[in-house]
């Protein structure tokens, strides 16, 4: 039986103060495996939430290294970790921010291979890649095993937030909104910029919605939409494709 610990209900007595989590809430929380595909400017705020807020594991995964010029937006990573694998450094920030969750770190990169295995008993799904092929993996993958996908983008002064619940059978996924898979990446951070803040305000609200999701506060499809320059946002309910290619549209 998952229960909290004396240390546990002092670090999280914040949220046992809330109706909205309370000790059933927590307990939720704590029982939960969250994957992080991507620990880069998305993942970053991401992980420091989630393991801040109790989430009993979480499997991060990522195969790159820190560089410079990761820090002017990546808030997981100092100078110091310049040149480390980013999953091994995520992974010592994470368990010295909270050490009563289990981190568990991946270095190398998402394949269809290899996804079925990492996505294996996972509570929900956290995309924080930045490239098109990883994310249809990830979209694919979550539809399969029926697990809830939440999607973050950021580019410039924009970011996207997107939410597909493949727990209901009629849920849209990635490819409904953006159609096939593109054949090869036009615009990323490397090419165009990102304003730094912004990863920190689309990490977080995939995070918030994450743990709404564990806490049963939110079911369904969105598609969020920010401007990191005038603070505005908007918000629309998804639907299936007709004819997508992804999850067979209205044939799923």
């Amino acid at each position: 039986m998952i229960e909290l610990s004396d240390k546990e209900q002092l670090r999280y007595s914040r949220h046992l103060m809330l109706k909205e989590v309370g000790l059933e809430g927590q307990l939720k929380l704590k029982a939960a495996h969250i994957v992080v595909v991507g620990a880069g400017g998305l993942g970053s705020p991401a992980l420091l939430y989630l393991a801040a807020a109790g989430v009993g594991e979480l499997t991060l995964l990522d195969d790159d290294k820190v560089e410079l010029s990761n820090l002017q937006r990546q808030v997981l990573y100092k100078v110091n970790h310049l040149g480390q694998d980013k999953v091994s450094a995520a992974g010592k920030v994470l368990s010295s921010l909270n050490n009563q969750i289990k981190i568990n770190t991946i270095s190398t990169k998402l394949s269809a291979d290899n996804a079925p295995q990492v996505f294996s008993g996972a509570t929900l799904v956290l995309d924080c890649s930045d490239n098109f092929s990883t994310r249809y993996v990830v979209n694919r993958q979550c539809l399969a095993l029926g697990i809830p996908l939440v999607s973050g983008a950021a580019i410039a002064s924009e970011g996207q937030l997107m939410c597909f619940d493949f727990r209901q059978p009629q849920s849209p996924c990635y490819g409904c909104l953006f159609g096939a898979q593109p054949q090869e990446q036009t615009l990323n951070c490397s090419n165009s910029g990102v304003l730094s803040p912004l990863l920190g305000v689309i990490g977080s609200m995939q995070a918030l919605l994450a743990v709404n999701i564990v806490l049963a506060h939110h079911q369904g499809s969105q598609f969020i939409r920010f401007d990191g320059l005038s603070l505005a946002q908007q918000q629309f309910k998804l639907s299936k494709a007709p004819q997508c290619t992804e999850c067979g549209g209205e044939l799923a």
